[in-house]
């Protein structure tokens, strides 16, 4: 049986306000409910960077202010992008995510998205990570990128299907999607063994 058949009977909401997120979901052809946006404290404590997604996709879960129906199966995720040993989040300024590009240039970094899939009474709860390289770029060449596609709202401060993309990233080892901010066919597989 098709996971869009197994699915009949739930009712999958997507708390994420991240329209690439929307788009794979909507990609996969399995059907969902957006979720009214809420807050969430995203600070996290000391563990390993690659386990810091994944905490957050929970805290997400956690922090949703509706109480599940027995047929709902809430859907969070946190994508954290790791470099020299920390993880740059979303660019604060044109300064700041210029710099965040300088440093991923000619350099591999990892994509860590954590996911979290949670119904009234179970939850699980994983992670994927892509490495990812970039060609050296020209400091003309960030500039224009952070210009023209306005990176602020992505962590690193790049998205993979944009222009930079296209002309700076050498190799991927790992889910292109996954690197957009969701493991798509990870959470089709995971999905049909949570329901």
């Amino acid at each position: 049986m098709l996971l869009h058949d197994k699915l009949k009977p739930y009712r999958l909401i997507l708390a994420s306000q991240s329209p690439r997120r929307r788009e794979l979901l909507a990609g996969s052809g399995l059907e969902f409910q957006l979720a009214e946006r809420f807050e969430c404290d995203e600070s996290y404590p000391a563990m390993p960077l690659t386990d810091v997604a994944e905490y957050l996709s929970r805290k997400k879960s956690d922090a949703y202010p509706v109480e599940l129906a027995e047929a709902d199966v809430l859907l969070t995720a946190d994508t954290v992008v790791i470099a020299c040993g920390e993880i740059l989040g979303k660019p604060h300024s044109r300064d700041e995510a210029i710099a965040m590009l300088q440093t991923l240039s000619g350099a591999t970094h990892e994509v860590a998205t954590g996911v979290t899939l949670r119904t009234s009474t179970k939850s699980h709860s994983f992670t994927s990570v892509s490495k990812v390289r970039f060609r050296s770029l020209s400091r003309e060449e960030i500039e224009y990128y952070v210009d023209n596609y306005h990176p602020m709202d992505k962590a690193g401060s790049y998205g993979i299907q944009e222009w930079i993309g296209y002309v700076g990233i050498e190799h991927i080892d790992g889910s292109f999607y996954n690197v957009m901010g969701l493991p798509i066919q990870r959470l089709y597989c995971e999905l049909e063994r949570f329901i």
